[in-house]
């Protein structure tokens, strides 16, 4: 352990792991409680578009992602507002149509040679010390959000109609809450890559939701659950020369079971 700390490559890794494993802790648990788990597969899928923008156009793949993600979640958070019925409808067209341009302008971007293997399972062991830095301030900027607006979030997340009642601008709160799911998606795609992200979102909110019963102590026990999945499979994806992503996941759909298996016996 004390070995793999002495490599800066390692250590900007774990400052990553746990930056997104907090983001996805705290949003995760709005994800689950709100059930936009298809709507947040549809951002990270989405987000692949930004991707092929940004290598056709010569610009960082970050930027292009977080661009085009937060843009195709308001225009998903605005359709289906009023009608959820065909959320899952509208959530697959904008998702395939994200995926599809990504991979036509990176079809046509001459010369590049780029892995996008990368984007698609992870590549948390290659982040650089200056996205450590950008997801610091974007964990920062999530964090803070959720801490100042958490009763009006709790409020639409339970009961959007008692808080229009009750003054709450509902469908502002709604599209904030939206954009820091599309955040939480592009800086979870780093660790786990965007076809696994939804996973690392929604496990351990899952299995906090079934021990807790408030909204402040699901949030606590997500992020802490989020933290040794992310933690532990890195560690042993390290030690067994894996990819990380994959064994992430591999550890929250253990844990997921493991959980079950107790409540069904009653512990």
């Amino acid at each position: 352990m004390i070995e793999m700390l002495s490599m800066e490559f390692m250590r900007n890794a774990l400052m990553a792991g746990f930056l997104v494993a907090l983001t996805c802790g705290i949003v995760g648990s709005f994800v689950v409680v709100n059930r936009l788990a298809s709507l947040s597969g549809g951002i990270a899928h989405a987000s692949y578009g930004g991707i092929g923008l940004s290598v056709f156009f010569g610009f960082s793949p970050m930027i292009g992602a977080f661009g085009f993600s937060v843009l195709c979640a308001l225009l998903m958070g605005w359709l289906t507002w009023k009608d959820r019925s065909r959320a899952d409808t509208l959530n697959g067209v904008i998702w395939a149509f994200g995926m599809a341009l990504g991979i036509i302008l990176t079809d046509l971007t001459p010369g590049y040679t780029g892995d996008m293997m990368s984007f698609l399972f992870g590549s948390i062991l290659t982040v650089p010390m200056s996205l450590v830095q950008v997801m610091s301030v974007l964990t920062l900027v999530i964090v803070g959000l959720t801490a100042f607006f958490f009763a009006e979030f709790h409020a639409i997340s339970y009961d959007a109609e008692f808080a229009r009642i009750r003054g709450v601008r509902v469908f502002p709160l709604y599209l904030l809450m939206i954009i820091l799911i599309a955040l939480t998606v592009v800086m979870a795609t780093q660790a786990v890559g965007l076809i696994l992200v939804i996973a690392l979102l929604t496990i351990p909110a899952y299995i906090a939701e079934s021990r807790v019963g408030s909204l402040k102590k699901m949030i606590v026990l997500s992020s802490m659950i989020s933290c040794v999945l992310t933690f532990g499979g890195l560690l042993a994806a390290t030690v067994l020369n894996l990819t990380v992503g994959p064994v992430i996941i591999i550890f929250g759909v253990f844990f997921y079971l493991l959980n079950l298996l107790l409540r069904r016996v009653g512990l």
